[in-house]
This record gives structure tokens, sequence and C-alpha cells, in this order.
């Protein structure tokens, strides 16, 4: 039986990104041992580990009030997909902000093996 193919699984992603089902995603499009990468000198920003990705998602949704999220369609080139995520959130110090990113996606034997995160640094 063969797994799903890039494109479902770039779709799938964005659904649940979309819905605010960051977790969920995670849980069912990832590898057990994926790695997350964010930019270069974020404390923690390096994790490799389907249970490490899950409590650094479960964290971030805690410490937020979601207003809006957009999810760009994904542009896909053989074993990877981007998307262009923005976020409108308040942070739990009261302060809401709009964040936005590229997210680079490499997928292998049908799961997601790692993401990397593009952004400025403010």
């Amino acid at each position: 039986m063969q797994g799903p193919n890039i494109k479902q699984i770039a779709n799938r992603l964005i659904e649940l990104c979309r819905s605010q089902q960051t977790t969920e995603a995670y849980r069912e499009l990832f590898a057990s041992g994926a790695s997350s990468h964010e930019m270069p000198g974020v404390p923690g920003g390096d994790l490799t580990g389907l249970d490490k990705l899950i409590a650094k998602s479960e964290a971030y949704d805690e410490g937020i009030t979601v207003h809006g999220i957009e999810v760009t369609e994904p542009l896909i080139y053989h074993q990877y997909f981007s998307v262009g995520m923005g976020i409108d959130v308040t942070r739990k110090d009261g302060q809401r902000v709009q964040e936005h990113e590229m997210c680079v996606y490499e997928v292998r034997d049908g799961k997601i093996v790692s993401e990397r995160f593009i952004y400025a640094m403010s």
C-alpha cells in the first residue's frame, strides 16, 4: 500500500494549520524522528523527535490567543514543499503581534521529516 504523496501531505498540513490544529498535524503527518529548525540563534530552536515538536507546539499555543491565521497554497518541488504563514496573536503579556514566515518542509516515505521556519528577527 502506497502512502500519501507530497501534494496530499502539503494540502493536509495546510488544512490543519488553517483550522489551528497544529498538534494534530504533527501527530498525523510527521515522522517520529522529525526535526524542527527556527532561525539561527533562537534558543532551543533546533529540535529532533516528534515528542519534542509536539511539546513545542503545545507550549506555543498555550502562550497566545489567535485572532487570525493565513496559510498560502504550497509550492512543491521534489521532496520539498513550502508555504507562507501569517498569524495575528495576542501574547500572554498582552502584546498583539502579527508574525509572518516561510515554512519549508521535507517529505520522505510519506511523512514530513524536517521543517524550517524563515522569518525576520526583530
